[in-house]
């Protein structure tokens, strides 16, 4: 039923654009002869400088009001004729003065002139949201209304005359709506000792995938974060935050994926609590489609921003779609940016967009993706120098991690032409698919006993991450005791990347190495020592490479709360410091007494465990290991962990509810005594409809062979099915929960 829904969504939304893409070519058809006159007696009117100067300040001007439907209509059927036919008299122009090497300068000036002037028209359509009628009526506070008005979903809110059924979350400080400003605000002077505000949007139902774009500004120290939260689940996704003050508005683009289960949306306000901090709200908008799809209909540009230059930038033009000439440029290489929202969630598809270009001197146009590092990959670059009229272009893209694409037009001179794109759309069918011959399927199987059968390895250029666990012993003072090199298909080292100087380590540490290289290569660990005296032993395990880089982690949401593998870090558990008299530690490899401990982590087998290092502690000591604070629900929720309890003289695991309206907390779930070597799976049915923790507490038998570790922490929502739970009966089970006789 999701696919007929999207299908039908995407083939009105084809016609659309076919209309759209009919309307605005339709709008180049007006007679060459009239718009030469009419550019020549634009030619005389006023000396050259006089001219330019005018054309900036035109360019920098917006209309006051919003155009009638009728000068509409007559501004998009002449302004991207002005600007095709402008450039071919601009071209003329250039010929005419390469013959004449007397008039070159002149010549010059007259091609300036004239990219002023196609500026100048297609800025004439351009209306700043502080300028137009809707932005003086509401101030500083902006509105996305654009010249088409656009479907918006449930959800949306402008708060000009109401919240919109959103409510504030009574557990915490209360949003506030301002009469005059229309926009709803959390201040520090009436958090009234709370240290958030919360604003929870009615019960949505999305079907097909929509973009959410958030009007806000954070005034001094505090932050904003938008959460989903499923309904019937025990927990809120975290979809995106922000906490760079700004002084004004801010525009924030966040993909909706499509689901069929109903959710809310909650919008968490932290302003510092020193006077004068707030974080405000002006408008949230939901839209059909992906957050990546733009036809600059709309004044906020579908969050599409301009990296400033002081002599090339990007411009709206008159039919409205993105523009950008070399009219100002001083110096080789002037570049101008523009560059889509960041994605906030994984894309994989086909990137289609229309592009208009005319090349008298030079220009270079391309376009790019790039992370959250900074780092650029190109996706495509025109194989022609001039287009007279649109041309579309359609680009596979893959973006298993959060990327914004850039376009990106270099000029060589001020005679580099223009460029011009628009509707920018996105589908999740790929754009190049072929019909494959059917084949047997079972030539795929493979138990790779012999070799590879036919499965081979393919060459993608791009970053590689390469992921490995080494182990050092023996080793004295060494410059290189291990030292990862990339080699060509000629074994000849072509990049060293990697290296160690250090002494003897017998523990087994993880290293993640990025590279990247156009050409096929080899991965060379190499250690090096002087002399025999100095050598050791070097181990290696767990060699991966994958493509992409290692710092970026790929996923569709970020953890739950309180879920955890203590790869990256402990994930907001905290140790109780009041009254423990031991630690929980974040470790890897095997714990240091022996018959005791686990020998790693239940994960990987070489990651990160939290356990209790019994030889800290004294027979009796307690220590506790805090979530952070989790959302209550009306329902059953079940918690799933793994733990180690081996050694003679292990003591006590119980897993434990905290609530802040209460003293005493619940005993949910209890261990005591040796259990097994390896690691055992527990899960724990409960019940909580306000905010809790959950508490790990450990207290040490009578010996140090007392270790006992925790490992993959995950919570869902309930009841916990019958094949999943622990089946291990209770080891050493007594009544008497509160205390251990030893």
């Amino acid at each position: 039923m999701n696919a007929m829904v999207t299908t039908d969504r995407q083939t009105q939304t084809d016609i659309n654009r076919q209309a759209d893409r009919a309307r605005k070519t339709d709008s180049r058809q007006t007679t060459d002869d009239r718009q030469l006159t009419d550019r020549q007696k634009t030619d005389n009117e006023d000396s050259t400088d006089d001219r330019q100067t005018t054309g900036r300040q035109q360019a920098e001007t917006t209309i006051d009001n919003k155009p009638t439907e009728e000068r509409q209509g007559r501004q998009r059927q002449t302004d991207r004729q002005d600007k095709q036919t402008d450039g071919q008299h601009g071209r003329q122009q250039n010929r005419r003065a390469e013959t004449d090497t007397k008039d070159t300068d002149s010549s010059l000036v007259s091609y300036k002139n004239k990219l002023t002037d196609i500026e100048v028209l297609l800025k004439k359509a351009h209306r700043s949201f502080r300028s137009s009628k809707t932005g003086q009526e509401h101030g500083r506070i902006p509105v996305l209304v654009g010249a088409q008005q656009q479907l918006l979903l449930p959800g949306s809110c402008s708060f000009d005359t109401g919240t919109c059924d959103y409510t504030s979350d009574l557990a915490y400080a209360r949003w506030t709506r301002n009469e005059e400003g229309r926009f709803i605000t959390a201040d520090s002077s009436f958090l009234d000792g709370r240290e958030k505000a919360v604003l929870v949007s009615p019960v949505l139902e999305l079907l097909d995938w929509s973009c959410l774009r958030l009007v806000y500004q954070i005034t001094g120290a505090g932050s904003l974060q938008l959460h989903l939260r499923p309904e019937g689940d025990n927990f809120d996704y975290t979809l995106w935050s922000a906490d760079k003050p700004s002084d004004s508005w801010l525009i924030a683009s966040i993909d909706l994926r499509n689901t069929s289960n109903a959710y809310q949306l909650l919008l968490e306000g932290r302003p510092s609590e020193e006077a004068g901090n707030s974080v405000a709200i002006f408008e949230i908008h939901i839209v059909p489609g992906y957050c990546i799809e733009c036809n600059f209909e709309e004044h906020h540009l579908c969050g599409y921003s301009n990296h400033w230059n002081p002599n090339v930038n990007w411009y709206v033009g008159g039919s409205h779609y993105m523009y950008v000439d070399s009219v100002y440029a001083k110096r080789f290489q002037e570049v101008a940016k523009l560059t889509s929202p960041m994605t906030t969630t994984p894309l994989s598809g086909c990137f289609s967009f229309y592009y208009q270009r005319d090349q008298e001197r030079g220009n270079i146009f391309s376009v790019f993706t790039r992370d959250t590092l900074g780092h650029y990959e190109e996706i495509w670059r025109p194989d022609v120098y001039a287009t007279p009229s649109w041309r579309l272009v359609n680009v596979d893209i893959k973006a298993p991690h959060p990327l914004e694409v850039v376009y990106e037009v270099a000029f060589n001179s001020a005679r580099g032409g223009y460029v011009a794109i628009d509707d920018i759309s996105f589908s999740p069918e790929f754009c190049h698919t072929e019909t494959e011959p059917v084949v047997d399927p079972s030539i795929a199987n493979c138990d790779f006993e012999e070799g590879l059968c036919q499965y081979y390895q393919e060459r993608v250029e791009g970053k590689y991450c390469l992921r490995f666990h080494y182990a050092l012993h023996g080793f004295r003072k060494v410059d290189n005791a291990l030292v990862l090199y990339i080699y060509d298909q000629n074994n000849v080292a072509q990049e060293k990347v990697w290296s160690l100087a250090d002494t003897t380590r017998d523990v087994w540490t993880g290293v993640d190495v990025t590279y990247m290289k156009p050409m096929a290569t080899k991965v060379v660990f190499v250690s090096i020592c002087k002399n025999f005296w100095d050598c050791g032993q070097v181990a290696l395990d767990d060699i991966t490479v994958t493509i992409g880089d290692c710092r970026i982690t790929a996923g569709p949401l970020r953890p739950l709360p309180g879920q955890c593998n203590f790869e990256t870090g402990d994930c907001g558990y905290s140790q109780e410091k009041d009254s423990d008299k031991g630690d929980w530690l974040r470790v890897r490899g095997q714990t240091p007494t022996s018959y005791t401990g686990p020998r790693g982590d239940h994960t990987t087998g070489v990651g990160y465990f939290m356990y209790v290092e019994a030889s800290l502690m004294r027979p009796g000591h307690t220590a506790r290991l805090l979530s952070s604070d989790l959302r209550g629900s009306a329902g059953p929720q079940c918690l799933v962990f793994y733990y180690h309890m081996y050694g003679s003289g292990t003591g006590l695991l119980s897993v434990l509810l905290h609530r802040s309206d209460s003293e005493r907390d619940a005993l949910l779930w209890r261990r005591r005594g040796e259990q097994s070597i390896s690691w055992m799976r527990a899960t724990v049915d409960y019940e909580c409809d306000r905010r809790h923790q959950i508490i790990f507490e450990a207290i040490r038998g009578p010996s140090i062979r007392s270790d006992i570790a925790i490992d993959d922490i995950v919570f869902k929502k309930g009841p916990c099915t019958a094949d999943a739970g622990d089946t291990i009966p209770y080891s050493g089970f007594s009544e008497n929960f509160n205390e251990i006789e030893y």
